[in-house]
């Protein structure tokens, strides 16, 4: 079948064999904070330049079960609005789109569609504070038109309804990042061929695999498949805090052979209790994975606790101030917060420009490829 040939790009490299320049080549950096400064007021100077790239909230959810809320006013009864998202200098969201434990089957689809229907309703009820985005271009404008950029993602895989045809109708609704668990093609197995079918036809279309909770097998197999970076967008350093979710050494340096992402999220359960327990998993990640592959997730508003100092979106600087204390350079910075996330996402998008003009969309079945019938 010619849905199944794997004749993908190798690696973003061979890009410019058709005519695409590198998508990500930075130039030298310019400092932006005094280092005779103190600590937080040098945080507040690099993230006014260097914004927080958000990698997870939970917002979406959270907001359903409001009567009424106004985000650019503030409000009190969630983690997240405008006013904290500004003083906490966070330029970029990732708004969940998991449902919680006990929707299944077509619900979940349902429930999916419904959820993007409301972040796309409180868009536009807070245009001036708030911007959905697609891409880092998208993002990047939205922050110099003093908005918070808002990308749709990460969903479950149980969204799709094991149809590539979903898969790419959610992609046109905006969804960039999908996680691949819970399902029969990315389960403690691995992944089947369907499951391969989707990381491919992900890379196509331009959305990033999130591969937080997936099965061992699962993940070696998607970083042996997917040809755009992949994300781990609420995982820490298990050799610091053995939590399930937690990546192993070996994992964290194979993830930073790829150019992945390992987004460090800011919960006890992952990381510890204070600000210098989560400051330690970044020194880990950063030293296994290298300063290119680590990231922030706030995981605000998705109903777990967070460690002292760091209770809602407004306490960023808070976190930055105790990295620069530990001797973090301006550069190493700018990658955590910023940098990085606009890495991997023009990275997927020109990849998926790459995969477009060498593959038609896959037309591929679950039933075919795998003998199990569509869920539902």
């Amino acid at each position: 079948m010619a849905d199944l040939q794997d004749d993908e790009l190798q690696t973003i490299g061979e890009l410019d064999g058709i005519g695409l320049p590198d998508p990500f080549q930075p130039g030298p950096y310019k400092p932006v904070s005094d280092p005779g400064a103190a600590p937080v007021e040098r945080a507040h100077a690099i993230l006014a330049a260097h914004p927080v790239a958000d990698g997870y909230s939970g917002l979406p959810w959270a907001l359903r079960h409001l009567s009424w809320y106004d985000l650019e006013l503030g409000e009190s009864d969630v983690d997240t609005d405008v006013p904290r998202l500004r003083e906490g200098h966070v330029g970029m969201l990732f708004c969940s789109l998991h449902l919680p434990e006990g929707i299944t089957g077509e619900r979940t689809v349902v429930e999916t569609l419904e959820q993007l229907d409301l972040v796309n309703t409180v868009m536009r009820a807070h245009p001036n504070g708030l911007r959905l985005v697609c891409t880092a271009g998208e993002a990047t404008d939205a922050c110099n038109c003093g908005r918070i950029a808002v990308l749709l993602g990460p969903a479950g895989a149980a969204a799709l309804g094991d149809s590539l045809g979903i898969l790419r109708g959610l992609y046109t609704l905006g969804l960039r990042v999908l996680t691949l668990s819970g399902v029969s093609w990315a389960s403690e197995a691995g992944l089947t061929r369907f499951g391969e079918e989707v990381v491919r036809e992900m890379n196509r279309l331009g959305v990033l695999a999130d591969l937080s909770g997936a099965s061992d097998g699962t993940v070696r197999r998607t970083l042996a498949v997917s040809r755009a970076p992949v994300l781990f967008t609420r995982s820490a350093a298990h050799t610091l805090r053995p939590h399930p979710d937690n990546l192993p050494d070996d994992l964290l340096g194979r993830l930073g052979a790829a150019k992945g992402l390992c987004m460090v999220p800011l919960t006890p359960e992952q990381t510890g209790p204070s600000v210098h327990d989560v400051a330690d998993h970044l020194d880990h990640v950063r030293e296994v994975a290298g300063p290119e592959c680590v990231g922030l997730s706030g995981t605000y508003d998705a109903g777990t606790a967070h460690p002292q100092d760091l209770g809602d979106a407004s306490c960023y600087p808070h976190l930055i101030a105790e990295l620069l204390h530990r001797g973090w350079s301006e550069p190493d910075i700018a990658l955590l917060t910023w940098g990085n996330v606009q890495r991997v996402l023009r990275t997927a998008d020109f990849t998926a420009r790459a995969f477009q003009q060498r593959r038609e969309p896959s037309t591929a079945r679950i039933a075919d490829l795998d003998g199990r019938p569509t869920a539902r």
